[in-house]
């Protein structure tokens, strides 16, 4: 169990006396005995000096320490909360750091001495910040002469803290992904489970901090998903989406995302098949009429008492349903053809500048920081995406 420091202020005491002093602070450090040690923060600040001393004395403290900042850490108080080997501050607590100040009086020579030792305690409080948060020193004695007041949200985006906490449930983008993937084949489990570190949370921490931090890279494993997942199928009233085989008992959605499960109808694919849908489900499949003509053909040889009822003529509706879907899976080849000519289109009237400003080189040189963006390649401006588009373009460079 962690020892607890409150280092809060009071109607007497502030940084640098009573129980927020430096060797108030060294007691108990002494009666932790090495153990690991929580540090409260609600504080307006007081002695730089006694901070710089506290700061070194939790730094060289054995046990691990972890410095909160409950309410406030304004001033001195702020250099006493980067020495926590983590620093986790409250979602309503701020942050404030300023240039160090001092009362005095004397002559010109007296004062410019003063002057000299804040410009000198100034730079070793700069030095402590930039130690935290990585900033260089220029961005730090900006934040300090400008008097930063911070949130945990700006205190975290600049480095100063690592944490925020929240008393809700904290839902991770490598969570979501993983409730998105649960429909996902099995080989594209195990690989995201990999990623992820489902199993083992010892092993790839860079992986898991990167997925979770960068929303970039949460929107592309997302996207990556939609297009394993996500399949779908041209009916007489628009596309049908679904992540398993149709079948009956499998659910339909209306949209891309999955979450919008299709309304109760009869729906006609392109190749005839009728779907029964209810509440989002396919309650029956009924085969198109050349599949069963296909099945009665292959009757022919079936001795005539074990012969099946001849099928009905087909319906001129079941037909024009039929039609329908085909013309909606034409329409969609045609709506993409559009928009790869429009692009197209739009390509030819740029000029030789801007052509060659988009030109990215797929080299990186050993240890570049170059972005990862850099790295990637516009896919070919017609590039049929739907499975109907696939298939015409098949079917036409076939005949």
């Amino acid at each position: 169990m962690s020892y607890k420091i409150y280092l809060y202020d009071t109607d007497t005491d502030c940084i640098g006396s009573g129980t927020l002093s430096s060797a108030y602070i060294q007691t108990q450090l002494d009666a932790a005995a090495g153990a690991d040690v929580e540090v409260h923060i609600s504080s307006t600040g007081g002695s730089a000096f006694d901070a710089i001393a506290i700061y070194d004395l939790l730094k060289k403290y054995p046990g691990n320490v972890t410095t909160y900042i409950d309410a406030l850490a304004a001033s001195a108080a702020s250099i006493v909360a980067m020495a926590g080997r983590q620093v986790i501050m409250s979602k309503y607590a701020l942050l404030m750091i300023h240039k160090p100040m001092v009362g005095t009086g004397g002559n010109a020579d007296e004062l410019l001495k003063d002057v000299q030792m804040l410009n000198a305690v100034q730079e070793r409080l700069a030095q402590i910040y930039m130690d935290k948060s990585q900033l260089d020193g220029l961005t730090i004695n900006s934040l300090i002469n400008a008097v930063t007041w911070m949130t945990a949200d700006q205190a975290l985006d600049l480095g100063f803290i690592d944490l925020i906490e929240d008393y809700h449930t904290q839902i991770t983008n490598s969570l979501l992904i993983k409730n998105y993937t649960n429909n996902a084949p099995v080989a594209y489990q195990r690989c995201i489970n990999k990623i992820l570190n489902i199993n083992n949370n010892s092993m790839n921490i860079e992986n898991k901090e990167l997925i979770e931090k960068n929303t970039s890279v949460l929107n592309k494993i997302m996207n990556f998903f939609k297009k394993v997942v996500n399949k779908q199928t041209i009916t007489d009233k628009g596309a049908l989406h679904h992540s398993d085989q149709l079948e009956e008992g499998s659910e339909v959605f209306q949209d891309e995302d999955l979450s919008a499960p299709a309304i109760t109808d009869i729906y006609t694919c392109a190749d005839g098949k009728q779907l029964d849908v209810k509440q989002g489900k396919i309650h029956r499949i009924t085969p198109s009429a050349e599949e069963e003509s296909q099945l009665t053909d292959e009757e022919d040889d079936v001795p005539a008492d074990k012969l099946k009822p001849a099928a009905k003529p087909l319906d001129i509706q079941s037909r024009m349903q039929q039609l329908k879907a085909r013309l909606h899976a034409q329409n969609a080849l045609l709506t993409e053809a559009r928009a790869a000519i429009e692009e197209a289109n739009a390509n030819l009237q740029k000029t030789r500048t801007e052509v060659k400003n988009e030109i990215r080189s797929s080299f990186i040189p050993e240890g570049s920081k170059r972005s990862s963006k850099a790295q990637t390649e516009p896919v070919a401006f017609f590039a049929p995406q739907t499975e109907v588009a696939k298939n015409a373009v098949k079917k036409a460079i076939a005949s």
